[in-house]
């Protein structure tokens, strides 16, 4: 049976999804076999694992990190958020219902607790040491009746707990003795350490504090994390997003900051290319003069849609389309750029049917039926914005309810289902091919179509082509896992996390 350890924090985003991630590493360098694990996540960012189950992205990087294939049974619960109070719940890597907050807790928790502790069991099993996440504070007493994510995971396999606070936002301390009083007196016997995360300037300055904090709580204080810019590992939420990139830049790409942007990690790999500076934007006033304009996934595509509309966005995509600079639109960004969208089950708005941005020759029927999958394909003929790629194979997965049809031309893509099953088209361009849209995430992860792309982008201001060898995504991931497992050895006392685990 396996060894475990959790990580809980004061609050939302003060880092813990990154320190498991390095711990993960950090105990598989060491030779062990290890699991990341997250009862229950609620993140737009998604994943879809080799049999077609979807999780939360923090998972699977963590999952990456330790060395391991993803699975359904590292984030058994999904939600990811819909409507207003509304989110879709995801157990096991399927879709179940649409669930507001209250019925979730109060009729459908005891299902997902079952489906938790199914996969906890699978996974201590299998291999020698799960690295648990909490959510959000365990200290949150309107929540504590329907706690399924924080202590009573730690409580259900008395995993040891370390206690993170981020100190860059301020009140660190506070938030750390404030979380420890809140919590009960049995859930405190769980907390074996404090890490204090996100530090910039001299630790000497904070020793008092730190002095102060082991006396008045009564548990050691086990490190001190510097504060880590652009660390390269993917980030779980669209908190963290803003601009990256090339200081440098030569090419200005712009992405348009959804209210329900999902899976942004599809343009992490833009970022990384010499001479690129990537801008989320979330106002008009903010565009700029981009090279290129990226309409990203959604959570809810009529709703984001409408918020293009009714915030200007609409006739500045197509103006700047009209004057020659690209949009691409990616899965929900796909779907909006087309001439319609229909919804007559009333599945992501009351409005039964929504006018597109209108770049694209294409209408989407919403339906109740989701597709997941990692998937192969290839570029069926030449289009402007990825010269010489007809033909070019290349990974990538689909996460979407909606049926898109081109109302005049012919698929871009072409999705291979397999021998003998015939393979699905996919994607559409405009016929002066600065508009184009598809449902394949990670387009950009491959390495040629992505180089191609920006000196495409580059070419159509008289740039000269980047002669540099572009990011080899593996590369680039595997020492963005090296260097952070270092920071971690270097600034948390591993070696009695080791103890707390109860492994050398």
């Amino acid at each position: 049976m396996a060894k475990t350890i959790m990580v809980q924090g004061t609050a939302s985003d003060v880092g813990k999804s990154l320190i498991v991630c390095g711990l993960c590493r950090i105990f598989s360098n060491k030779g062990y076999k290890v699991a990341p694990y997250k009862s229950q996540n609620m993140s737009l960012n998604s994943f879809v694992t080799k049999d077609g189950g979807e999780i939360g992205r923090a998972q699977a990087v963590q999952a990456q990190a330790a060395r391991v294939e993803p699975t359904v049974d590292m984030n058994p619960v999904l939600l990811k958020p819909k409507k207003d109070y509304k989110s879709q719940v995801i157990v096991h890597g399927k879709p179940v219902a649409d669930m507001t907050a209250q019925k979730y807790h109060k009729k459908f928790r005891s299902d997902a607790w079952r489906a938790m502790t199914k996969s906890l069991k699978k996974l201590m099993g299998k291999y020698d040491v799960v690295v648990i996440e909490g959510a959000g504070s365990p200290a949150e007493v309107n929540l504590r009746d329907f706690d399924i994510v924080n202590m009573a995971i730690a409580d259900l396999v008395k995993a040891p707990v370390l206690l993170v606070a981020d100190i860059d936002k301020g009140g660190a301390l506070a938030s750390i003795v404030g979380t420890l009083s809140l919590i009960e007196p049995e859930e405190r016997e769980l907390i074996a350490g404090i890490i204090i995360n996100k530090f910039r300037g001299d630790r000497k300055l904070l020793e008092p504090a730190l002095d102060f904090l082991e006396k008045h709580t009564g548990k050691p204080v086990l490190g001190v994390i510097p504060y880590v810019h652009d660390m390269g590992i993917q980030e779980e939420d669209s908190v963290s997003i803003s601009k990256t990139g090339d200081m440098f830049s030569e090419i200005d790409i712009v992405v348009i900051r959804l209210p329900h942007i999902s899976n942004f990690t599809d343009f992490d790999y833009l970022a990384r290319e010499s001479r690129v500076k990537m801008r989320y934007v979330a106002l008009k006033s903010d565009f700029g003069n981009p090279d290129v304009v990226i309409i990203p996934g959604s959570k809810n595509t009529a709703k984001d849609l409408m918020w293009l509309w009714s915030n200007g966005f609409v006739e500045k995509i197509k103006m700047l389309n009209k004057s020659g600079v690209p949009v691409i639109g990616i899965c929900g960004g796909f779907q909006m750029l087309g001439e319609k969208l229909y919804d007559p089950e009333g599945l992501e708005s009351r409005h039964r049917e929504i006018e597109g941005v209108g770049l694209l020759p294409a209408v989407t029927y919403f339906g109740r039926k989701k597709i997941t999958k990692q998937i192969k394909a290839y570029f069926l003929r030449p289009i402007e914005l990825f010269p010489g790629m007809e033909g070019r194979e290349f990974n990538g997965y689909e996460i979407h309810s909606g049926r898109t049809k081109l109302l005049k031309g012919t698929p871009v893509i072409s999705i291979r289902r397999g021998a003998g099953k015939g393979n699905i088209g996919d994607g559409a361009a405009s016929e002066n091919g600065l508009a184009f849209g598809t449902y394949i995430h990670d387009l950009f992860a491959d390495e040629d179509i992505r180089r191609g792309f920006i000196n495409n982008l580059r070419a159509r201001k008289k740039l000269p082509p980047l002669k540099t060898k572009s990011v080899d995504n593996v590369e680039f991931r595997e020492k963005s896992f090296e260097r952070w497992a270092s920071i971690l050895n270097a600034n948390l006392d591993i070696k009695k996390v080791f103890e707390l685990v109860g492994i050398q």
